[in-house]
């Protein structure tokens, strides 16, 4: 029998790779998502989602029920290949390129001649070309320019550019960049993505696409740390960082983001570093705002301890682990760092962890010794210190009379003080009441 060959291998099937195959198989496309972890296979292949992201669920189990989308934990072959897997920080604040050579390891062998190798991952300028040459290494019969003789392999580099909780609408309606090492392998990857983008496609060379992700994230993460910078100001100066922030943003040229714990996520708190990393000489403001971003927690975690002076054995409902609002993504996020602080510094208190979307607690949480996690009503009820870390729809339904003679810190301004005065909250400023 013939082996099958599918119109797209999507390699990682993360908050990226599975939303890119789902969206390739809701247009017809015959797609083989893969991934090393058997129990992310074994989810799609029932039609299920094993993370939390909105309108997802419909569009994965209605490609696979139509034998559209196939999971499997190895390589097969493909016309296209799209890898979308994890490129962390490695030590020193450089990318982690491991898990991107593994991939190019197990489809070298399936390339016949003629395949389109789409990087997705975020990558520091120069990657795409790095990874074409490594490949060249591990198949050498074939070439990425159209040597004669031999086989040509397309690799281009086209950056996600979603944002968790709107990932499908954004994967579809969003204009995508597209570098490639050849013009050829840009057209053809235009092609590709016209399936499923109605945003404009962009082309340009890899390098330059691998730089506009980084851009793109880096101008976010300098205004953020603006945001909390400004927090930290205005809790020496006595003064309410949120109406500060909505009289300042009444000017017309002024848009002051809000401050928050910290900044999270696969993204925005990694890519920064990535900029800096590559020409350190001349990303003094990108390193100073990474550097502004990463200490907020500890300044959180500075709030909670003082707050707690004289109750050595309190109890803190902290509200929130995910990096962000309404989704289950805890990778990078400060909540998680501020947990194991509180943990570490306040040894005779009892930490109550709430997520409505975060199944279990993260291996760096039970290894600090927390066993589950726990419901709203049942960790504000008990706490002495309610720590709201990310606003989830379920918080902002927290009835305000359960936080009645309790201290809050809310870092993410969304309980108004003079409620929280007015219904016999301590008026002892934390840190500026509850600024972020």
């Amino acid at each position: 029998m013939d082996e099958t060959i599918f119109d797209v291998a999507v390699i990682g099937l993360g908050y990226i790779g599975l939303p890119t195959a789902a969206s390739f198989a809701a247009k017809g496309k015959r797609v083989a998502g893969v991934d090393v972890k058997q129990s992310t296979v074994d989810a799609v292949n029932r039609g299920e989602v094993p993370f939390v992201e909105p309108d997802m669920g419909v569009v994965v189990s209605g490609a696979v029920s139509l034998g559209n989308l196939v999971a499997m934990t190895t390589v097969p072959s493909a016309d296209a290949f799209i890898i979308a897997v994890p490129t962390p920080l490695a030590e020193g604040n450089g990318a982690d390129l491991s898990y991107l050579r593994s991939a190019l390891e197990a489809l070298a062998p399936r390339l016949r001649g003629g395949e389109l190798v789409v990087l997705e991952s975020t990558s520091p300028p120069g990657t795409t070309e790095r990874l074409g040459a490594y490949l060249m290494e591990l198949r050498p019969d074939l070439s990425l320019d159209a040597a004669p003789g031999r086989n040509h392999v397309h690799i281009v580099h086209s950056p996600e550019r979603v944002l968790p909780g709107r990932i499908m609408v954004e994967m579809v309606t969003n204009d995508r960049v597209i570098g490639g090492l050849t013009e050829e392998g840009a057209q053809l990857a235009k092609r590709l993505y016209e399936v499923i983008c109605q945003g404009e496609i962009l082309l340009t060379d890899a390098t330059t696409a691998e730089m506009t992700k980084l851009v793109e994230n880096t101008f976010r993460d300098v205004n953020i740390a603006f945001a909390n910078e400004l927090s930290l100001i205005c809790d020496n100066l006595g003064i309410d960082v949120w109406k500060l922030i909505e009289l300042a943003n009444h000017h017309p040229r002024v848009n002051v983001l809000r401050p928050g714990p910290g900044v999270g996520g696969h993204c925005i708190a990694v890519d920064p570093w990535f900029i800096v990393d590559a020409v350190p000489e001349h990303s003094g403001l990108i390193r100073t705002a990474r550097e502004v971003n990463d200490s907020k927690p500890h300044h959180v975690v500075r709030q909670a301890v003082e707050a707690l002076a004289d109750q050595p054995a309190a109890t803190v409902a902290v509200l929130g682990l995910a990096f962000k609002a309404n989704i289950d993504d805890v990778r990078e996020s400060p909540s998680v760092t501020i947990v194991q602080e509180l943990v570490r510094q306040l040894p005779k208190s009892t930490i109550l962890v709430v997520d409505p979307n975060v199944e279990e607690l993260p291996t760096a949480l039970t290894a600090s010794g927390l066993s589950r996690l726990h419901g709203m009503e049942e960790a504000v009820a008990a706490a002495d210190l309610v720590l709201l870390l990310v606003d989830h729809d379920e918080f902002l339904t927290l009835d305000i009379l359960s936080l009645a003679g309790k201290q809050v810190i809310d870092t993410k301004g969304i309980w108004n003080e003079h409620e929280l005065v007015d219904y016999g909250r301590p008026h002892t400023p934390v840190g500026a009441s509850v600024s972020g």
